[in-house]
């Protein structure tokens, strides 16, 4: 890829500079000329909605079934890495980042709203307040709910899984990379990654422009101070993206991982308070009504496009579900990129489960929570003054908390996590927009990090100041229809991906290559039951493997084959044998310390490793002891090795894993 490295920068050129160009470019007409703006782009916004609904309703649908397919299939076992690799993080604090990064501020904007809204104006007759209620929630609960996870997890696994499994850049492109092969390194690749790039730039800054209406919403409303004006709004952005600056210069690990567990313990308490403050015996049975009645009519929301319907049904559905869908389409780049970034080491299945389903369950639990409270309030407390108030979204959530115990101490803490749901997104935007113009490079220097951070809070303010947040909202779902065709032949490329990956997994050396046969087994047992030193093993590796090596070299070159031996500063070994075309066949040896099992008659106590004479390959695959083999074995199982390798050369499906960069040894 064309790119500059040095210890200055990383960022790929081809990507950035083109990337970066278009920002400019739209930025500038969207503030210069927002009227025109958003009046052709609510244009195209239209004839979108009108003629490819039924696109975007199967294409949603596909990347459901897709998900779930795999996660019940045999490519489930699978692990996101080497079949050794290990979560990078725990299973809450992993949960706690998908959680803050989907669906944050959205959460804090829309429990109270969507709900009310939907309840006011139902697109099925509803027969009473009750059947109104009911539906609405159905409603809240579709759009919030499985459908939305699997968009950002399919583009969450393919980059995942192509990043960490083949060893290509995290970034868009690998995932065509069945499609395209070699030229994801070319001008097609960067086309997919400046597209990418542009998106989520537009795509996180106007949902942060959003944002910021709520928190200015929320200090007039609690504290009563005139937010109205545009330099009360830029000191919010810039006091937001300061901390995010903070946040981005201490890293993946500690910045994002700590402020997402921050967010989902303060989401918690506040959910805990209104379920507790609010109509509790009431809540907990409509949440029962509400998941039953979201799974019983999945497959109806699923697939419904109102065809038979009013004129009326048919504008519900573009100015909300066909509205969600493009917008969580518009978020994939950057969300799948995140959840991508953070996943590795998990198997397909964990990774799908745990995106489509914890998510997705408290996601429910909330909107249950705060949107029956705000139904049930309207209904029996507020006598209509609630749902009066349901236009104005950026102060409907604090008007609600006026109808609970100590509003001012709960409005306040919701904006203390709309702030900090505020900062994780623009943190974690800002480490996503860094790794797409830098090839998928982790070893960015901290100016980059700040640098995109800072575009994105000038991007939000100038949109916000200028009027121009509804014509970049029209755009991003406009973009979100080729990014819709994008995504579904990233649904083909991981199909393809995990064929080959499936042949490689259990393809088995011929029968007539199991050499071992019980010979020399004294010998075998005690190196079972006893624990070699490191300098033992190594001396294996230097007068029984190395010679095999050797010998095999040796004779593959008088046979016109290409191959050497190579012994490195580690103490490792490894035979190389050259394959056009294709990745080199590899069998490589090394000195492998881990904890000795407790089993073991003369384990010791002091906690001491146990090394094994541990094999190494080229694909990924996870590596065995050889330490009880004798060189004539070792011969074989080198034989046996090659010969799994050429047969996979020979059949179509094993091709594609074949030809990817090596795993390093």
């Amino acid at each position: 890829m064309a790119s500059v490295r040095s210890f200055r920068t990383t960022l790929s050129w081809p990507v950035f500079v083109p990337g970066l160009l278009l920002i400019g470019l739209i930025l500038a007409w969207a503030t210069l000329a927002p009227a025109s703006a958003e009046a052709l782009l609510g244009a195209a916004q239209r004839t979108v909605s009108q003629q490819f609904g039924w696109f975007y309703i199967l294409a949603v649908a596909v990347f459901l079934l897709t998900l779930l397919g795999i996660a019940v299939s045999r490519y489930g076992d699978i692990k996101l890495g080497p079949d050794d690799a290990t979560p990078a993080f725990s299973l809450p604090s992993w949960l706690a980042m998908l959680f803050a990064a989907g669906m944050g501020i959205g959460l804090m904007y829309f429990g109270v709203g969507e709900p009310l809204q939907h309840y006011l104006s139902p697109p099925l007759a509803a027969a009473n307040p009750q059947a109104a209620a009911q539906q609405a929630m159905n409603l809240t609960f579709h759009h919030w709910g499985l459908h939305a996870w699997a968009i950002y997890g399919v583009v969450g696994l393919v980059l995942a899984y192509f990043g960490f499994r083949y060893r290509l850049p995290l970034t868009l492109r690998a995932g065509l990379y069945p499609i395209l092969g070699e030229r994801i390194h070319g001008p097609w690749g960067h086309a997919v990654d400046v597209f990418a790039l542009v998106s989520t730039v537009f795509g996180i800054a106007t949902t942060l422009g959003f944002g910021v209406m709520q928190l200015a919403a929320g200090l007039q409303q609690l504290a009563g101070i005139d937010t109205t004006s545009d330099g009360f709004k830029l000191g919010l952005i810039a006091g937001v993206m300061g901390l995010a600056g903070l946040s981005a210069a201490t890293g993946l690990d500690k910045g994002v991982r700590r402020l997402s567990e921050l967010n989902l313990g303060l989401a918690l308490l506040l959910l805990l308070f209104v379920l507790c403050a609010g109509p509790t015996v009431y809540l907990l049975m409509t949440f029962s009504d509400n998941l039953g009645s979201y799974l019983s009519g999945m497959v109806d929301l699923t697939f419904r496009t109102f065809s038979y319907g009013s004129d009326a049904q048919q504008q519900w559905l573009s100015g909300w579900t066909l509205l969600y869908w493009a917008w969580w389409v518009s978020w994939s780049p950057f969300v799948g990129l995140f959840i991508a970034r953070i996943s590795r080491g998990r198997t397909l299945r964990e990774f799908i489960v745990g995106v489509l389903l914890v998510p997705t369950l408290f996601n429910f639990l909330w909107m249950t929570v705060f949107g029956n409270s705000a139904i049930w309030l309207d209904m029996h407390v507020a006598a209509g003054a609630l749902g009066s108030a349901a236009a104005n979204v950026d102060s409907l959530l604090f008007r609600f908390f006026d109808y609970l115990p100590f509003p001012l101490l709960s409005g306040s803490v919701a904006m203390l996590l709309i702030a900090v749901f505020f900062v994780t997104s623009a943190d974690s935007g800002a480490m996503v927009l860094d790794s797409i113009a830098s090839g998928g490079d982790t070893a960015s220097p901290l100016w980059q990090r700040l640098f995109w951070a800072l575009l994105l809070g000038v991007t939000a303010g100038v949109l916000l100041t200028a009027g121009g947040l509804k014509a970049l909202q029209a755009m991003t779902l406009v973009s979100a229809l080729p990014f819709t065709a994008i995504m579904l032949l990233l649904c083909y490329s991981l199909w393809r991906g995990l064929q080959s990956d499936h042949c490689h997994q259990t393809q088995q050396p011929a029968p007539a290559t199991q050499f071992w046969s019980g010979h020399h087994w004294q010998q075998r047992l005690r190196q079972l039951v006893q624990r070699p030193d490191a300098a033992t093993v190594q001396q294996f590796i230097d007068t029984e493997v190395q010679p095999a090596l050797r010998t095999v070299a040796d004779e593959l070159s008088q046979n016109g084959v290409s191959a050497g031996v190579q012994r490195r500063d580690d103490g490792s070994v490894l035979l190389r044998i050259d394959q056009p075309g294709a990745r080199d066949f590899v069998y490589r040896v090394y000195c492998h310390g881990q904890p000795q099992p407790a089993f073991l008659p003369a384990r010791a106590d002091d906690g001491v490793y146990q090394y094994l004479a541990q094999t190494d390959f080229a694909d990924g695959r996870e590596g065995y002891d050889i330490r009880y083999l004798r060189r004539s074995e070792i011969i074989a199982d080198v034989l046996k090795q090659y010969e799994r390798y050429l047969s996979l050369q020979w059949q179509q499906h094993g091709q594609l894993l074949s030809s990817a960069p090596a795993h390093p040894g």
